[in-house]
This record gives C-alpha cells, sequence and structure tokens, in this order.
C-alpha cells in the first residue's frame, strides 16, 4: 500500500480531488443499491459533508472507504426511519371516547353556559378575567398593561369570578 503523501484530506486540492474522483461513482452506488433517484444526490452529498466534518481523523487513503459506508448507513438509516413512519401512519386512532353521553352533553352545556356567563361580564371584568385565568398573566402584568392599579385588577377578576360562580351555580366550581 502506497504512503499518503497527506496525513488528512483538510486540505482544500486534495478533498477535491477526492471529490472528482469518488462523487460519480458514489452517486451511481446509491442510486443503482437503493434506487434513491434524486435523493441519491443528496446523500452523497451529506456523505461528503461528513467527510469533511471529519477530515483530520481520515486519511486519502482511507477516504472512499469512509465515504461508502458513512453513505451506506444513512441510506440505512432512511429506510428504518421511513419503515417507522410507515407503521405509525397504518395505525388509526381511536374513534370512541370513555365519557358517557350524559358527561358529553353537560360539558357541552357547562361550555354553552359559561360563554354565555363571560359575555355577560363587563368589558373591564372580561378583560382582567381573561388576562389572568387564559394567559396566565400575574396581577402586576395587568395592572401595568391596562394602566390601573394592582388593586383594581384584583377586584375585577374577584367580581368577575364571583359573577360567574352565581350564573354557572348548578356545576362544582373550584
Amino acid at each position: 500500500m502506497p504512503k499518503d503523501l497527506h496525513s488528512n484530506v483538510c486540505e482544500k486540492s486534495v478533498f477535491s480531488k477526492l471529490y472528482k474522483q469518488y462523487a460519480t461513482s458514489l452517486h451511481d452506488f446509491l442510486y443503482y443499491k437503493y434506487g434513491l433517484g434524486t435523493q441519491a444526490n443528496d446523500m452523497m452529498q451529506e456523505a461528503f459533508v461528513s467527510l469533511w466534518e471529519a477530515c483530520k481523523n481520515v486519511t486519502p487513503s482511507k477516504a472512499k472507504s469512509f465515504l461508502f459506508t458513512v453513505a451506506n448507513n444513512k441510506v440505512l438509516n432512511e429506510l428504518k426511519h421511513q419503515k417507522v413512519v410507515l407503521k405509525y401512519q397504518k395505525t388509526i386512532p381511536k374513534q370512541y371516547t370513555n365519557e358517557t353521553p350524559e358527561f358529553l352533553m353537560r360539558q357541552d352545556q357547562f361550555l354553552q353556559q359559561y360563554q354565555r356567563a363571560l359575555s355577560n361580564l363587563s368589558e373591564e371584568q372580561r378583560v382582567a378575567f381573561s388576562l389572568s385565568k387564559i394567559e396566565g398573566k400575574k396581577h402586576k402584568e395587568i395592572a401595568e398593561l391596562l394602566g390601573i392599579t394592582q388593586k383594581a385588577v384584583e377586584y375585577r377578576i374577584y367580581s368577575a369570578f364571583d359573577s360567574l360562580k352565581s350564573e354557572l351555580k348548578n356545576f362544582k366550581l373550584k
């Protein structure tokens, strides 16, 4: 085996020479072995990128073996991934729930009453309540956003909650 003039393939001229020497044969290998079509070129490019990233550890005499091994492994990993994707595409999500029809009906009724109760709140109460309970903002943040005191925000949220509780009295609220 002839001794390499270069210890690695990090030099631009060496890498370019390797690319010109092996690109076509690597592309053809991927195309004929796996029938990748347009993906063969992408996998070939990825193999050369991997070679460039590992250029300090690969000598020019080992570059061909490195390229073909990396390209082959990339294709096999991609095929494994596609197998998993196909497996999960075949699984059918369940079309049922464990809730009783009565529960689902009560849930719909509650949602309708809740929306009606929210629409009955004053604009100030609804805004403060929504910022607090839906968006999760703190009272201090709401006060800064609305340009009012923190006590006013607390009062608006409390009065909105109190109003909602009275309108939704046949449902348990915490």
